[in-house]
């Protein structure tokens, strides 16, 4: 598939129409305005972030958020100064697989500050922002019961939260994004200057191929955001005792995939690990107590072909 180009629409082109369109009205429209100084702030942030990579699925349950936090703690041995922005409104994971999900974002007057987790990285999410552990994001009001509405909001409030995050200088922000949707990355994209492109998580079933094929689709053609490449999570596992690969999926194959067929290069296949999932429900982070396990080398291969990307971006 051919890759989509940045000259999408950008978040300069989006402050142009809004500025064209007060001085069109001759009248200055508060929620205009908002979103005027919202794309500001946006912006002035965003500036100090060196790189920033979206992390998506087509669908839930393929460990996208596991993914995100291992790729951090992954950059970070690096020497990166790396930032995790959860913006899965419905089920926000990052802080509690950081083991930071008993704080929250201090407010300050020059905006939100990020809590700081495993190895200096700052998070920024939803969750953070919730009474307790297991509270719901809920909208009350007359949207409640309407989907339009609903969606409506939930963009909102991502174009707040994007703007109102004071992340300081990084090197790279991860952009943890919702799982099966096609409304929310059209604010985010917008929103978000230079955007470096997505990595796609995916499994080696059918179902899950299918559905991120048209995320991909969606993605390139309409968004124009430059895909990475893909990661095949829970590809298989390894045997504790006899060192035997072992497939989890019915008609799993390590050859080439439909979507590795749309010209998208695969970044690495992480095999299945229990302690993944073990260290995320404590807080810990895995490549860094289990650095000779395939899948800690899984991740390190993977960060070695996203590093590559960005230092040649930089370069250029």
């Amino acid at each position: 598939m051919k890759q989509g180009k940045s000259e999408g629409r950008t978040i300069t082109e989006v402050v142009k129409d809004l500025e064209a369109q007060q001085k069109k009205n001759k009248v200055v429209n508060p929620v205009l305005q908002q979103v005027l100084e919202q794309v500001a702030a946006v912006q002035t942030r965003m500036g100090r972030i060196k790189h920033k990579i979206a992390v998506m699925s087509g669908k839930g349950g393929v460990g996208k958020s596991s993914v995100t936090v291992n790729l951090a703690n992954s950059f970070t041995a690096r020497g990166y100064k790396v930032g995790i922005l959860d913006v899965d409104l419905s089920g926000p994971c990052s802080p509690k697989m950081m083991g930071i999900r008993e704080r929250s974002l201090k407010i300050t007057a020059e905006g939100a500050l990020p809590a700081v987790g495993l190895n200096g990285i700052k998070v920024a999410s939803m969750e953070l922002m919730l009474p307790s552990e297991g509270s719901p994001v809920m909208w009350k009001g007359l949207w409640e019961d309407s989907a339009v509405w609903r969606g409506t909001v939930e963009m909102s409030v991502i174009r707040e939260f994007i703007s109102d995050v004071n992340w300081g200088p990084l090197d790279l922000l991860l952009i943890d994004m919702p799982p099966a949707s096609s409304d929310k990355p059209p604010i985010i994209s917008q929103m978000i200057p230079d955007l470096d492109g997505a990595v796609i998580v995916t499994i080696p079933s059918e179902i899950s191929q299918f559905i991120v094929k048209k995320s991909v689709v969606f993605l390139n053609r309409e968004l124009h955001i430059p895909i990475l490449g893909l990661i095949e999570n829970m590809s298989g596992a390894v045997c504790p005792h006899c060192g035997e690969a072992l497939e989890l999926f019915e008609d799993a194959s390590h050859g080439e995939s439909p979507l590795q067929k749309m010209g998208l290069p695969l970044l690495g296949r992480v095999p299945f690990d229990r302690r993944i999932a073990g260290c995320a429900d404590k807080g810990r982070s895995f490549v860094d107590e289990h650095p000779l396990t395939p899948a800690a080398q899984a991740f390190r291969i993977i960060t070695d072909s996203l590093q590559q990307h960005i230092e040649s971006r930089r370069a250029s």
